[in-house]
């Protein structure tokens, strides 16, 4: 007897006859990013994911943000069958030995990848008028580094460009990049503070700086310097 419900489907013997019967609907999923601090050592991470599809969980994306001192921090894309497995996930990742997790928060499930998302970051500063240039960046990087505030900003003249969400004081800014600009992006970035990260504009007395309240890591700050290049070749001088 051949079943008349739609949303029952025949098992079939043969793999390659797959594509000619309907697919199973899928489930709906929660999607999450896990930050986590794993020992730099062969397996760990894998074990992490054990940990994760422990829970019924599944790793879509991974990304190294940081190296150093034996140890790495990752960002991983999760996906979880319920919200209310969130705190047994956590729990389960804590068992490995020497990881821990920094955060964890819900993210849209069609969230492109990070890769992806610079590139189109880059293609929209092109595509920006030059009077609203710098405007347009800053509001790019505050979305796309989740800040809390973003401004623009004239180091050496102390002069205000454009100011996102409620920034420290200016001057104090100013001495800070000012006292830290000389130094190369490395040594930049280990003298910031963990919840600021800056980026000169090259060509311009210019810099964007942000900050929110959980750390910035080498990574981010490093696709963060390269926005600064791009927005710097395409800003015009008085812009």
């Amino acid at each position: 007897m051949q079943p008349t419900d739609p949303s029952v489907h025949a098992l079939v013997k043969n793999p390659s006859s797959a594509a000619h019967r309907a697919s199973l609907p899928s489930l709906p999923v929660h999607t999450y990013v896990v930050r986590v601090w794993v020992p730099d050592r062969p397996g760990a991470l894998g074990q992490v994911a054990s940990r994760i599809g422990a829970v019924h969980g599944d790793v879509i994306g991974i990304d190294i943000l940081e190296r150093g001192a034996g140890m790495a921090i990752d960002e991983l894309v999760v996906t979880l069958p319920s919200d209310h497995v969130v705190d047994l996930l956590v729990a389960e990742i804590g068992e490995v030995d020497g990881v821990a997790v920094e955060e964890i928060r819900s993210v849209a499930a069609d969230r492109p990848e990070s890769a992806i998302v610079a590139l189109e970051i880059a293609a929209r500063f092109v595509e920006l008028e030059p009077h609203k240039l710098l405007d347009g960046v800053c509001r790019e990087i505050r979305d796309f580094l989740e800040a809390n505030w973003v401004v623009a900003m004239s180091p050496g003249g102390l002069e205000l460009l454009v100011e996102l969400g409620e920034a420290p004081a200016i001057d104090w800014l100013g001495a800070f990049i000012v006292g830290s600009r000389h130094l190369e992006p490395a040594q930049q970035h280990l003298t910031a503070p963990h919840d600021l990260a800056w980026a000169s504009l090259p060509g311009h007395d210019v810099a964007i700086v942000a900050g929110r309240s959980r750390a910035f890591r080498a990574r981010e700050r490093q696709q963060f310097d390269v926005f600064g290049r791009i927005a710097g070749g395409l800003l015009r001088p008085g812009a």
